[in-house]
């Protein structure tokens, strides 16, 4: 499967927004693209269209992007199914929901066409994630931990790492539960989220290093979180690496690899 093989729906009130998107997904090849201007058209055609991906804006006329994210996540056809944002809002008030539904991307308005291109790669993986090696580490004997707050994340990271061979997967929905788990399991490696609640990953990070008995734990974050000052904190408490949302699976395996080789 390519990039040029999903299917879109995108929800989009402006007629020149609408045209816009739909010119930057032309131009990276997706031509299975039907258009809605309101949520309600956009719900009614989803059963029958089964895209793999839904595009909306956050203001629709008759709901939110997040009001549309959740009646997917209602009906069990399309609890699955991947959601992209695009929104001018920077509000982490109005964005957190529609990031805890479980959003493959959330890109702003205007957005460059890279990063519209790595989420569509994101959708890609998370449609049909491919067969990936590491090398030279024997994935049967690793422990890992996966930690975020949305299930749908945890269940994309969880099918990139079986689709490297690694079968012994813990989860944990926030901080707290995460450092429960690293208190009475050995793990080669913590996979984490930033913003959660009851302990965020900064605060995770913390406990690791300096209250658990696996202070030298290797820890990736996996984070939308864009604030400079937050990462740089997080740089600093020794995490072994940060990684962007959307990811590719490519870019997992990359920096599993250089992390478990380090060890």
């Amino acid at each position: 499967m390519d990039i040029k093989d999903l299917s879109v729906i995108l929800v989009e009130p402006s007629q020149t927004q609408r045209q816009i998107i739909s010119q930057q997904l032309g131009e990276l090849g997706i031509h299975f693209i039907e258009t809605y201007a309101n949520g309600a058209d956009a719900l009614q055609a989803l059963p029958n269209s089964r895209p793999d991906l839904v595009i909306s804006s956050l203001y629709l006329p008759d709901m939110t992007g997040t009001d549309l994210v959740y009646h997917m996540r209602d009906d069990e056809d399309l609890l699955q199914s991947a959601f992209m944002l695009i929104s001018s809002e920077t509000s982490l008030s109005y964005l957190d929901p529609i990031r805890q539904a479980g959003a493959i991307a959330m890109l702003p308005k205007p957005f460059k066409k890279e990063d519209l291109q790595v989420a569509l790669r994101a959708t890609l993986d998370y449609v049909e994630t491919p067969a990936l090696a590491l090398h030279q580490i024997d994935t049967e004997l690793l422990r890992i931990l996966i930690v975020d707050d949305s299930n749908m994340s945890r269940n994309q990271i969880r099918r990139i790492l079986e689709a490297m061979g690694i079968d012994n997967i813990s989860e944990a929905r926030n901080g707290a539960e995460g450092a429960e788990l690293v208190n009475q399991h050995y793990f080669d490696l913590v996979i984490s989220d930033y913003n959660m609640p009851e302990m965020n990953g900064q605060e995770l990070v913390d406990f690791i290093r300096h209250e658990s008995g696996q202070p030298g734990l290797p820890i990736l974050m996996v984070t939308s979180e864009s604030n400079e000052n937050r990462l740089a904190a997080v740089q600093k408490s020794g995490v072994s690496a940060i990684c962007d949302k959307p990811f590719t699976s490519e870019t997992i395996r990359h920096l599993l690899q250089q992390i478990l080789q380090e060890q």
